[in-house]
């Protein structure tokens, strides 16, 4: 059983596989935490591993007392205000201007499986066995207010999920002011916190810092999970690497502002929690209503950060992204965005379409520009109908003579946003995000679309599902090119204005929900200016994401390398683009650009017609390469091996292994040549150690451990005898 409890001490006992998340119920009837980390027995009792005592300066629950204080107790979701001078897990501001609150263990229940959360995306079962839930309802009497805590445990998949529910059972409104989605509190600060940061075109950058005593966080307040920080976060110790060590790692499944924070206190506790971002947060709970915390995911690894992510990997593609995508081959597409931008016409799409045919592409995506009067980003946007300047037969037709070619078609929308310059804002200017009698900021000459009221939405799914309905389409690429400012919305009253971001979301939630119903043979990608909400929340609707606006095959060694981090492969949109590269302007080989792109969802965005023979052919191979073993990239095990993070940084190497370990690809990328270099060695991972391998392009023959423990020569098996800058080795190993 995954979730034990002992009645006699009151101890909830959660395990997977390899972990267990240990708690109790304390003496004042509220949570304790107890450990976290690599599985231990189960015993009646854990109260001889832990013990309190007397601490001086400080404040005591009881009078008498002098040991029993929330100050130096680990606590499982705590509150401030009662001895606890910590920030807390939750707030509430009731009418009488209090903020302190009293929940205390009421009663709980576990069954199998795990319930869905209204309105938001979480990771689910298919089968109620595959999970094991904990309930547990606090209460306070005083303001007739209940918490329920949720947890489920997903025993072979080394995963715990997280998330609170507030239901208001009194008759005066309360606020609710801070509503985090998990806390935990560790016993020590020996740790460095790990953190994907970054901007737009260099999304997800990995960063490391160590715990210092205070508060050290990352969060965004841009309406999404943002492209400068993602809703994820491990502490590591420091002599953790990639493959040895202890990690702890948190993800929540949201796509708006979010706050990830540590604090250390003076004696070393370290607590770590997620959720929404308080800051600019205020929730209305009338009586009668209920608010639910998005779902946080917590994975521990004895074993390096790359085992944390391959959990991960596994459990958000195949339990957390859905329909019918979510377990198919995903098509090698070709985007016409850098092959034409705005200047297009039916002919020249067409004949893009026809060349990449040839070449073995399956999928034709028609991307901006193809609607109202779109021939800048100046306009248009909220339009959504075909522009018969360029398309005088309209999508449906384009649609149809793209399939009779013999390939699907997809299309680009940018369904949450509006320009100034459109009939939809010409006939409802008030369906912004914005502030009566302030001016409002522009962001790509757009504007937000208030998708916190419902007739906004409910209008955009009448446009986006009837182009839906009367083409071909197969494939849909959701872009969000702007982040909010002026953050109001005219439907709200002022006591909840600071709900409209969250609001927003759950917007866009209900929308992605009724397309993806309706229209469940489309793939739908997430898009936000490239990698701007590239988050568990998308993940949820969309099995695959535009992973950055930045191509270039360098800048997406680091780009991807972070990605992979909590992200699985068949998630992450990689393509090949033209050079110079059109955000950095580096010319990269059209080998490196394609085994970079080969880990993630594979396409082209450059214009084929201009390519000469020598180039077909190589992108021919390409394709051909990328088909025959897209199951392997996209299902299997990924290994980061080399860092392109680490101090020189030069060389970047990862690989993918099958479940059977019968076939691995393996990928080197070095990014400066250098002269004299010595003799560079490849060590793989994952590997079965008695298997013999075959790579092709080398006549020898390797066992598993001889590949993981002696690596391969590089100089001695790669065709250049004098790699230049920005070269890539590909192996392919299969058993013999």
């Amino acid at each position: 059983m995954p979730i034990l409890y002992n009645d006699a001490t009151r101890e909830f006992h959660l395990q997977t596989d390899k972990t267990s998340y240990i708690f109790n119920i304390l003496k004042n009837e509220q949570l304790g935490q107890l450990y976290y980390g690599k599985k231990l027995r189960h015993r009646d009792s854990f109260e001889r591993l832990f013990h309190i005592e007397e601490m001086p300066n400080t404040a005591c629950v009881y009078e008498g007392d002098l040991e029993f204080s929330l100050d130096i107790l680990k606590q499982e979701y705590p509150a401030y205000g009662t001895t606890d001078f910590r920030e807390p897990a939750y707030q509430i501001l009731q009418q009488s201007g209090s903020r302190i609150t009293n929940f205390v263990y009421q009663h709980h229940t576990i069954h199998q499986g795990k319930n869905k959360l209204a309105g938001l995306p979480a990771t689910y079962v298919e089968h109620d066995e595959e999970a094991t839930t904990l309930e547990i309802s606090l209460y306070d009497e005083a303001i007739d207010v209940e918490i329920q805590l949720s947890y489920s445990v997903f025993e072979q998949l080394n995963a715990i999920t997280r998330s609170a529910r507030f239901i208001n059972h009194g008759r005066e409104d309360i606020d609710l002011t801070r509503a985090m989605s998990a806390s935990i509190d560790l016993p020590d600060s020996d740790f460095e916190m790990v953190q994907l940061s970054g901007a737009w075109v260099r999304e997800r950058h990995i960063h490391n810092r160590k715990l210092v005593p205070g508060l050290q966080s990352i969060s965004s307040t841009r309406g999404t999970s943002s492209a400068q920080q993602n809703p994820f976060l491990a502490l590591k110790r420091p002599s953790t690497t990639e493959h040895h060590g202890d990690v702890y790692g948190v993800s929540l499944v949201y796509s708006g502002n979010f706050l990830a924070q540590v604090e250390v206190d003076h004696y070393d506790v370290t607590r770590l929690m997620v959720g929404i971002n308080p800051f600019d947060f205020n929730w209305l709970l009338e009586s009668g209503e209920s608010f639910q915390t998005p779902e946080a995911v917590m994975v521990y690894s004895a074993d390096g950060l790359n085992e944390m992510s391959q959990t991960y990997h596994k459990l958000y593609r195949s339990r957390l992204a859905r329909g019918t995508w979510r377990d198919r081959e995903r098509p090698v597409l070709i985007n016409n965005w850098e092959a034409t931008y705005f200047d297009f016409d039916e002919t020249k799409i067409l004949g893009l379409a026809k060349s990449s045919k040839e070449l073995g592409v399956e999928l034709f995506v028609l991307d901006d520009g193809w609607f109202g009067k779109r021939d800048a980003d100046t306009t248009s946007l909220g339009d959504w109908f075909e522009d018969k300047r360029k398309l005088p037969n309209g999508i449906s037709q384009l649609a149809k003579n793209i399939v009779d070619l013999g390939m699907k078609f997809g299309l680009w929308f940018e369904p949450e946003m509006v320009s100034k310059v459109s009939e939809l804002y010409k006939a409802h200017p008030d369906w912004i995000i914005h502030v009566p009698n302030r001016k409002s900021s522009h962001g790509r000459n757009q504007l937000v679309l208030d998708f916190s009221r419902q007739e906004v939405v409910d209008y955009i799914h009448g446009l986006v599902a009837g182009i839906l309905r009367d083409a071909p389409i197969s494939y849909v690429k959701w872009d969000m090119n702007r982040y909010m400012t002026e953050i109001g919305s005219l439907e709200l009253p002022s006591n909840r204005q600071r709900e409209v971001v969250h609001r927003y979301i759950l917007g866009v939630y209900s929308l992605y929900e009724r397309l993806t119903s309706e229209f469940p043979d489309v793939l739908f990608e997430s898009c936000a200016g490239g990698g701007s909400r590239f988050d568990p929340g998308m993940l949820y609707y969309a099995p695959q994401g535009w992973t950055s606006d930045d191509t270039d095959a360098v800048e997406r060694l680091k780009i991807q390398y972070g990605t992979s981090m909590v992200y699985p492969i068949s998630s992450i949109g990689a393509h090949v683009s033209a050079v110079p590269n059109h955000q950095v302007g580096r010319i990269t080989s059209l080998k490196t650009r394609a085994e970079v792109a080969y880990f993630g969802a594979f396409g082209y965005e450059l214009d084929v017609t201009k390519m000469d023979d020598e180039e077909k052919a190589i992108v021919t191979a390409q394709i051909a390469f990328y088909k025959e073993n897209r199951s392997l990239i996209q299902q299997g095990q990924f290994y980061r091996l080399a860092s392109p993070f680490a101090d020189d940084g030069n060389v970047t190497s990862w690989m993918v292994v099958s479940e059977d370990q019968s076939e691995a690809i393996f990928g080197y990328y070095q990014v400066l040549a250098k002269p004299n270099p010595g003799y560079a060695r490849a060590f793989f991972k994952g590997l079965h150690p008695e298997f013999e391998y075959a790579i092709d392009g080398i006549d020898d023959t390797f066992y598993g451990d001889e590949l993981m423990g002696a690596g391969v020569q590089l100089n001695r098996y790669r065709h250049e005898k004098h790699p230049s800058d920005f070269s890539s080795i590909i192996y392919k190993l299969t058993r013999i």
